[in-house]
């Protein structure tokens, strides 16, 4: 057969081969070909393409090309009208036309493809075909005729040859594109890089429509959602979900409205997978797990003809090369897992971590033994203690053993086939990176709760024992150096009289000039223990060091009820727990007691599939697969670190692999969901936001919520400057909305900032309090975290180092995106043969 004429359709993809320029040019001739016998002619009149066009899954020799096509008359998001079957044109060409990208000129040079397209409407109009025979490296450009109508002209270039000696390659990882939060010009900043391809990593629509999390600040041009069909949401007055395959549809045809998602389609080829939202919030097979809509006995939801609309949908408008098969009756009857090989530099190893996925380990229907009800999401996916998962896992582990079972059958993200099908890729991999595609992020993300309670009583304490100390001086005569010794030594269990005693034979001691050791002596032969005294020195010696630099009374008394508060208080609840005298002191005990754990703040990632994580870093350790870096979506919020053998060794055990996180297009931040979710924690959200209320001359009141969220995760302590710059675009956002104008931003930004480093309120309190949480220590294997933020991550990779730019984005100025896209850029360098990021 002709190979210009070897064309194929199987179930819901056309394929056709490219031939040598100038052999297919001819349209209407000898060398245009007819895709399929479905006997339609090609369509004539008016038409549009309201979702323009999109390339994906570059090889060396193929791409999947994309459009979706309807009368002019027929509305954007409508479903194409029955009856109207007919057939489209597509030309593919290797001519030069740049200058025609994103327009509807007429597309100039002579084809490689030339052919004519089914347009059904029981896809809705939407066409996916295959173009193989293609040059390796080599950039096409491709225009769909429909009718009298021509689309945009799109463009993508092939991955390069498998043998080839690649230099560099360039690329965007993207996720968590909701429409209805914020803005999306990050887009607008991808559009113009230097790319290869596109990678996304799922949550490219939302299932849900207003739900509480999308119920913030929008930019105007995204109008407000209504689902076709829709369920309401339990719990909810305004939220709805996704359930028919006209829902899943109407939300990909309305995101790909926006001319700037458009322009990336039509620019770069993407690379696409999905992860939950997709079909449903936290998704696992075929499960359901919105809170307050589960079974009679509290386990969730399993909605398998849900499941399959969703599916049909993603392949319909995903331009992505994969294979679904409508006539299984499962909701598995699709496989998006594959793997893109990018000459001698890359293997792209792409997994779905939601269609084969376990439930949880400790399921959300659990029973609460404290409340007798199941867990629901506390205790579940989020803030899980340790201990009881690392058990759980276990009995997991140890019961599919039992029966036969592969041991992770039950506490698997990938499941069995998938876990050694990513296997074998890694260890078969030639090429000097292997990449993946990974959607929720591999870190250990923990948190030791009583080091954490211990810093929050201490930091509680410091206000009331500066108060102690104060009373006190006023019976020293105002010396609040022994002031201070007395309170301390009271506060580490003397007696009244005995403290007295003993901190004025410390104070004896040090103006003798006595060294620490001398004075601690002294306070122990004047009646106090060796603890009591030498908490006493230190207070001593802190105050009058403070005094020397010329501080008040005040900040003199503010400095012994530091050094007792996180130099007795702190190292006592560290101790003993629930069982200090401080936490019964608290008046809290019982509202605290759950926090004395160490806990893992999201198990909906592989925090909660220990097992399976171990498995496949011990398979890359024992095989020698170097070079192993995770591309990282789904928390809405940027990290890097390293990936290690075992996190629960000594030091978190040895690296193997890095992770680097990215945030999302425009959701809302990982932090804004934790602020939101600790506000009703007490002091435990303490860990995670501190308010700030500023006035501003000419604008108000401009209320904030500081994120330490991330020093409890572990970033560094931070300086005075380096505290106020993480407040930047939190606070050019928060200006925004009070409306001021965006050319006087940068200079209302400047000055609020200047008035914040002069508050004691910032430069003291919070500044301490973000200094004491960075020393809790928690995951030092993460090297940058930026919880609060939008944004895309740019990836440079040569042979030598991979270099990931986090291009994080400011917030809407009113209802627009901003005309300064991004507001800072913060890189991670991997070197190769390294497994360790330096982050810049």
């Amino acid at each position: 057969m002709d190979r210009r004429r070897f064309l194929k359709w199987g179930g819901f993809i056309t394929a056709s081969v490219a031939t040598g320029a100038g052999l297919a040019g001819c349209g209407g001739s000898d060398n245009t070909v007819v895709v399929g016998d479905t006997g339609a002619p090609l369509v004539t009149g008016a038409w549009k393409f309201p979702q323009s066009v999109a390339s994906g899954d570059p090889r060396a020799d193929s791409i999947l090309l994309w459009t979706r096509a309807v009368p002019a008359a027929a509305g954007n998001v409508a479903t194409a009208p029955a009856g109207q079957d007919g057939a489209i044109r597509l030309l593919v060409t290797a001519g030069d036309n740049s200058a025609a990208l994103g327009s509807n000129a007429v597309l100039a040079g002579a084809p490689v493809v030339d052919v004519h397209l089914p347009l059904l409407g029981q896809y809705d109009n939407t066409v996916r075909h295959k173009v193989t025979g293609l040059a390796p490296g080599a950039v096409y450009y491709y225009q769909f005729v429909a009718g009298d109508t021509r689309s945009n002209v799109g463009r993508f270039k092939t991955a390069p040859a498998a043998t080839a000696d690649v230099a560099q390659l360039q690329f965007v990882y993207m996720t968590c594109q909701d429409w209805s939060v914020n803005h999306w010009g990050a887009m607008t900043s991808i559009a113009v890089e230097q790319l290869d391809f596109i990678v996304h990593l799922g949550d490219y629509i939302y299932e849900t429509v207003g739900d509480d999390f999308q119920l913030g600040a929008v930019e105007s041009r995204h109008g407000a959602l209504t689902l076709p069909d829709g369920v309401a949401k339990a719990g909810s007055s305004t939220a709805k979900y996704a359930n028919t395959l006209a829902d899943y549809r109407y939300l990909y045809k309305q995101y790909r409205t926006d001319p700037r998602l458009q322009a990336l389609h039509e620019r770069f080829a993407f690379i696409a997978v999905w992860d939950d939202h997709e079909f449903t919030d936290d998704a696992w097979q075929d499960a359901q797990t919105y809170d307050g809509s589960t079974n009679a006995d509290g386990t969730d939801l399993h909605q398998s003809s849900r499941r399959r609309n969703a599916n049909q949908a993603w392949f319909e408008f995903m331009p992505a090369d994969v294979s679904f098969d409508a006539a299984d009756s499962s909701f598995q009857n699709i496989r998006i897992y594959r793997d893109f090989q990018f000459g001698k530099l890359m293997q792209l190893v792409m997994t779905d971590q939601r269609l084969y996925r376990s439930d949880h380990i400790i399921p959300e229907s659990s029973i609460n033994p404290a409340t007798g009800k199941p867990l629901g999401r506390i205790g579940s996916r989020y803030l899980v203690p340790q201990q009881t998962l690392a058990a759980v896992e276990a009995q997991k582990i140890a019961g599919a053993t039992a029966a036969g079972q592969a041991p992770l059958s039950g506490v698997s993200i990938l499941g069995n086939t998938q876990r050694q099908w990513w296997m074998d890729k890694m260890k078969a991999a030639t090429s000097t990176w292997k990449l993946w595609g990974n959607e929720v992020s591999l870190l250990r993300m923990g948190m030791n709760g009583i080091d954490a309670i211990a810093t929050l009583l201490a930091l509680n304490a410091v206000p009331t024992v500066a108060a102690q100390v104060g009373t006190t001086a006023g019976a020293t005569g105002g010396n609040v150096a022994l002031a201070g010794a007395i309170v301390a030594a009271a506060a580490a269990g003397a007696a009244a009289r005995t403290a007295q005693n003993g901190a004025a034979a410390i104070m004896t001691a040090a103006l003798s000039g006595g060294a620490a050791q001398a004075q601690a002596a002294a306070g122990v032969g004047a009646g106090l223990s060796a603890t009591q005294a030498g908490l006493a020195v230190a207070v001593y010696a802190a105050v009058t060091m403070a005094a020397a630099g010329g501080a008040a009374a005040i900040a003199q008394a503010g400095a012994a009820a530091q050094t007792i508060a996180f130099g007795y208080i702190k190292q006592d609840v560290q101790a003993k727990g629930a069982a200090s005298s401080f936490v019964a002191a608290s008046g809290k005990q019982e509202a605290l007691a759950p926090f004395f754990a160490r806990f893992l703040l999201n198990c909906d990632q592989w925090d909660g599939y220990n097992g399976e994580r171990k498995a496949l870093i011990a398979h890359l350790k024992s095989n020698n697969i170097g070079n192993v870096v995770a591309l990282t979506g789904d928390i809405h919020a940027f990290f890097a670190g390293t990936v290690n053998d075992d996190f629960d060794a000594a030091g978190g055990g040895t690296p193997v692999m890095v992770d680097l996180v990215s945030a999302g297009i425009s959701s809302d931040s990982f932090f804004s969901y934790l602020r939101d979710a600790a506000s009703a924690l007490g002091d435990i959200g303490t860990l995670v936001s501190y308010p700030l209320a500023t006035p501003v001359p000419g604008v108000g009141t401009v209320s904030l919520n500081f994120n330490l969220l991330d020093y409890t995760m572990g970033k560094a302590a931070p300086t005075l400057a380096q505290l106020l710059e993480q407040l930047r675009v939190q606070l050019r956002g928060a200006l925004a909305a009070k409306r001021v104008a965006e050319g006087a931003l940068e200079a209302t930004v400047t000055a609020v900032m200047a008035g914040l480093q002069a508050s004691s309120d910032f430069n003291t309190s919070l500044l301490a309090l973000a200094q004491q949480l960075a020393a809790l220590g928690n995951n030092g294997w993460i090297k940058h975290l930026n919880t609060d933020a939008q944004g895309y991550t740019l990836v440079t990779l040569t042979p030598a180092r991979l270099v990931a730019q986090f291009r994080q984005v400011n917030k809407l100025v009113g209802t627009s995106a901003p005309a300064t896209l991004v507001a800072r850029t913060t890189t991670a360098t991997v070197t190769a043969g390294v497994a360790a990021v330096v982050v810049s």
